[in-house]
């Protein structure tokens, strides 16, 4: 297979979230629910509105979650979440359910048989391979 047509080993998913109780449950069943080896890093931007008691319980379920204590935004929630995934093509996914794994199109990533088409992607030392996808929700790829 060529590098555009190879499976993808792992999808890392990078959730920043601040104050989501209401949705974080829900939104953490769907990105589970998506058909593929994925590993999924939360990254809690300060919240105090009882996420951090939900993302505790999601933690113990194998997430893993990133607790800032202090609010800084949703760049620097990624910046940690990008620091922390370990796959060879990194999504974003926010908590708020604006756009869910099912309204985007997740399936269309390299594990899927289509081209990595949703929210990010980056290359790194440790996945050369990796390519950058910001935006490209229309299906163009990398």
């Amino acid at each position: 297979m060529s590098g555009d047509e190879r499976m993808t080993d792992l999808l890392s998913v990078v959730m920043p979230c601040y104050n989501e109780r209401d949705t974080i449950r829900e939104i953490v069943a769907r990105v589970r629910a998506a058909p593929m080896n994925l590993e999924l890093v939360i990254v809690d931007d300060g919240s105090t509105d009882g996420t951090r008691a939900i993302l505790a319980e999601i933690e113990r379920e194998g997430a893993r979650v990133i607790y800032r204590e202090k609010n800084e935004g949703k760049g620097a929630a990624l910046r940690d979440g990008f620091a922390a995934a370990g796959g060879d093509v990194i999504v974003i996914q926010d908590a708020d359910l604006s756009m869910t794994p099912r309204s985007s199109p997740i399936s269309t990533l390299p594990s899927a048989g289509g081209r990595p088409t949703w929210s990010t992607a980056r290359a790194s030392a440790a996945s050369p391979s990796a390519c950058t996808c910001s935006g490209t929700r229309r299906g163009t790829g990398c």
